[in-house]
């Protein structure tokens, strides 16, 4: 006779089969869009009878929400410098398929359409339509040459910060080009910014600036002060982290954070090559790095291969969104619209940045013609802040 395999036992194994089924089947991360994958290992812990648990990249709703609160504006402000950049300060309908090909030419099309306080269609009759800015968003535009010209000692110690934290103090024009727009820079910026020489006065980073702000407590309690449940910890050391919702660290984890919050660490602004990337403090110091250079991007975010290309420059560690991905208190990956992009928790408040710069205000009251008005928690503060970290 055969022996029947008890019941319990039974449903086990299927429970067990079927999990490791799903698990070949489907993938936890997309490929991102230039830096292969999300490389997150995955373990299986197994429990009597329990469904095995994922370790899971929790998603941040309301960053995710940032991506798509900018698709519109973007789409205003290209069409804004498209009509600009014309001789008249008109452009041709038709024309608008020469300068952004034929499907993106339906997305303005549209734009156009939707926003009559913005933009104003002309010709008719014998003339070939075009279209041109209002008459109050005219007005508003003019306004753009101060905000760039109050932009420019920022940019350009932004810019300094940015060679000085490079390994040899240089970082090729085709790499600052490329992050131009995440910077803030104008298109002729090689000509108009002049960049100076090492000041140390300008290596202090973001971070830095931020706990010299904050009071801190008295010497004889200091030992006494604890990392709280958010990972928030006081000191000369500490990151400013936002765990996601969901994620619940342990005791144990928090005390292990708190180790690595309290550990020393060299400044960002020394030379990569003095420290051995297999130690632990030159790994906290490459946190430091990434976060600083977040720090110098208008809206503290960048794409995926914008940060990629800064590898050498750097010394970024090669598998540099595993780094991320582990600091998730610090950073966020987002797959989010067409690119993969990379937001500092630190410098929003739910979906809005907390500073904004001269730039981005500008940009803002521009928008605001539309109706369309942007969520921030502190909308009243950000009106009178000028200043980015």
């Amino acid at each position: 006779m055969f022996d029947i395999m008890p019941k319990p036992l039974q449903y086990r194994r299927c429970l067990v089969s079927s999990c490791l089924n799903h698990f070949l089947k489907k993938s936890v991360f997309r490929e991102s869009e230039n830096l292969t994958l999300f490389p997150v290992q995955v373990r299986h812990k197994s429990g009597g009878g329990f469904r095995p648990k994922k370790k899971v990249y929790h998603r941040v709703h309301e960053l995710d929400k940032a991506i798509d609160l900018k698709k519109k504006p973007s789409l205003i402000l290209q069409l804004k410098s498209m009509i600009q950049s014309q001789k008249h300060g008109t452009i041709l309908l038709r024309d608008l398929e020469k300068h952004v090909g034929f499907v993106h030419k339906w997305n303005l099309m549209a734009a156009i359409e939707k926003y009559p306080s913005i933009f104003h269609v002309g010709g008719g009759n014998r003339e070939p339509p075009c279209v041109m800015l209002t008459e109050k968003a005219q007005k508003i535009a003019d306004e753009e040459s101060e905000a760039i010209e109050s932009m420019e000692p920022i940019l350009v110690n932004n810019l300094r910060k940015l060679l000085m934290m490079s390994v040899d103090c240089r970082v090729p024009l085709e790499k600052v080009e490329f992050i131009q727009s995440a910077m803030g820079l104008p298109h002729d910026f090689k000509i108009h910014l002049v960049l100076e020489n090492w000041d140390s006065s300008l290596a202090i980073t973001a971070r830095e600036e931020r706990l010299s702000r904050v009071l801190e407590p008295p010497s004889e309690n200091r030992n006494k002060v604890r990392i709280t449940k958010d990972g928030n910890f006081l000191g000369p050391n500490a990151f400013k982290v936002s765990f996601p919702p969901g994620f619940r660290p342990n005791a144990s984890y928090l005390e292990e954070f708190q180790k690595w919050q309290k550990m020393e660490f060299p400044s960002p602004y020394l030379n990569a090559r003095r420290f051995d990337s297999a130690d632990p403090k030159a790994r906290k110091r490459v946190v430091a790095v990434l976060h600083e250079l977040l720090s110098l991007t208008m809206e503290k975010r960048v794409t995926c291969s914008q940060l990629d290309a800064f590898h050498s420059e750097y010394l970024l560690p090669s598998r540099l969104i595993l780094c991320l991905i582990k600091h998730q208190g610090i950073f966020y990956i987002t797959n989010k619209g067409a690119r993969g992009t990379v937001f500092l928790k630190e410098g929003y408040g739910g979906s809005g940045l907390i500073e904004k710069c001269p730039l981005l205000l500008f940009q803002e009251r521009f928008v605001s013609l539309c109706g369309r008005r942007e969520v921030s928690v502190c909308n009243d503060q950000l009106q009178s802040s000028n200043v980015i970290s």
